[in-house]
């Protein structure tokens, strides 16, 4: 190989690694400030019981799958466990969409729901998928398979986050994954005190004279 072709060479892998670096940040996971960027606003951290209990949901673009997912956490606590479930809405638009829109030929887009458990140890939580069921596909093949999502992580109060990362066994491995309570479940209303209704008509009368 000749000197100013070995120049040459070195000067173009060069630009390369400096076009590399350039794309890098565009092609990188999203931050959990851009994740926080796209979630609705908190509930009202007044109006709920506790810290955990609530609706919980996250948006974020997966590389490893090639697809947006939104997480729906239905968080319920009975003595120290949780149940409840998670919906896993996903699409498969490219990572500057993020919304589904309508159905286009490729698209895939659908939603898998997962009976769900957990435990909690003050504000550390983990909460996972037990079961998978197919709900619903608006395009695209149904899904034949699940790998059952773990979210692990802390809640930050101040926040309404459930800051979290998501362990499938799959593709998703400690994914950070930002969630935001967008609602409590209110107390449970008291009955309603049952009052006997009056009578249609006047008990009947005793008429005449007694003896």
């Amino acid at each position: 190989m000749t000197r100013p072709r070995r120049r040459r060479i070195i000067w173009a892998s060069l630009a390369g690694l400096v076009g590399v670096l350039v794309l890098l940040p565009s092609l990188a996971p999203a931050t959990i400030e851009e994740q926080r960027s796209r979630l609705p606003p908190p509930a009202d951290a007044t109006q709920c019981p506790n810290a955990v209990e609530g609706v919980w949901k996250s948006l974020r673009w997966y590389p490893g799958n090639g697809a947006w997912y939104s997480f729906v956490l239905e968080v319920h606590m009975v003595g120290g466990r949780l149940n409840g479930q998670i919906d896993a809405y996903s699409w498969d638009t490219p990572p500057n969409v993020s919304e589904p829109g309508p159905c286009v030929p490729g698209l895939s887009h659908w939603v898998v729901t997962q009976t769900a458990e957990g435990t909690v140890d003050g504000l550390r939580l983990n909460f996972h998928g037990t079961r998978w069921a197919v709900r619903d596909v608006y395009c695209g093949p149904r899904p034949f398979g699940y790998n059952l999502d773990n979210f692990s992580g802390v809640i930050d109060t101040t926040l309404q986050e459930f800051q979290s990362v998501n362990n499938d066994g799959g593709a998703q491995i400690d994914e950070p994954t930002v969630f935001r309570r967008i609602r409590c479940f209110t107390p449970e209303q008291p009955p309603h005190p049952f009052v006997r209704p009056p009578a249609f008509q006047p008990p009947r009368r005793r008429w005449g004279c007694s003896h």
